[in-house]
């Protein structure tokens, strides 16, 4: 059981039978009156962001949690199955627990987020930047480089971005996860 003093960014927290990570924190005191803490937590299953104040002193339900490394292996009817790296066990996995579900590869090593006490999986997170190849888009034309417009191109993942006119069918491009855009080339 911690407190209100114990409070810090990505410390994560059970508040009414959900888990919050702590993204930001404030301790006031004000002139006239009690302290209190200001906190911005995001939702660990739906990604929802709230505000809650806690008084200074109050007992807060912190929750233990482990980052592994796991490899993706395949997806069936169970779900998305990975491997842990270091004790070859097998997991599957939700669909909606995956952020970036689209950019997943096999073979890629993602961080899975696991309650220590129970070992229930929260969610797993993909890389910021993952390299994949283009397998189907308009081809460009030279001298499209100058401007900003954008195509749309589909990966090998079977997920779709918007790229630069320049980027040609079989080139390998760098995609952020987090928000699915074109960051660069990949050069070979």
């Amino acid at each position: 059981m911690a407190t209100t003093a114990d409070i810090k960014n990505g410390m994560c927290i059970d508040l009414d039978g959900q888990y919050y990570f702590i993204t930001e924190f404030l301790h006031v005191k004000p002139g006239k009156g009690a302290a209190f803490v200001r906190t911005k937590m995001k939702n660990v299953v739906t990604g929802r962001t709230l505000e809650k104040t806690f008084n200074a002193g109050v007992k807060i339900d912190e929750v233990r949690i482990e980052r592994r490394e796991y490899q993706y292996l395949y997806q069936d009817d169970m779900g998305y199955n990975f491997m842990n790296n270091e004790t070859f066990e097998q997991i599957p996995v939700a669909k909606e627990q995956i952020n970036g579900v689209d950019f997943l590869k096999e073979g890629m090593t993602v961080e899975v987020v696991v309650h220590a006490e129970s070992e229930t999986v929260l969610f797993v997170d993909l890389p910021a930047h993952v390299a994949l190849q283009v397998t189907y888009t308009e081809p460009g034309l030279k001298g499209d480089t100058a401007t900003n417009a954008t195509k749309p191109a589909t990966l090998e993942t079977g997920a779709t971005v918007r790229v630069p006119l320049f980027i040609n069918e079989g080139e390998v491009i760098k995609v952020d996860t987090r928000d699915g855009s074109y960051v660069e080339r990949v050069k070979s």
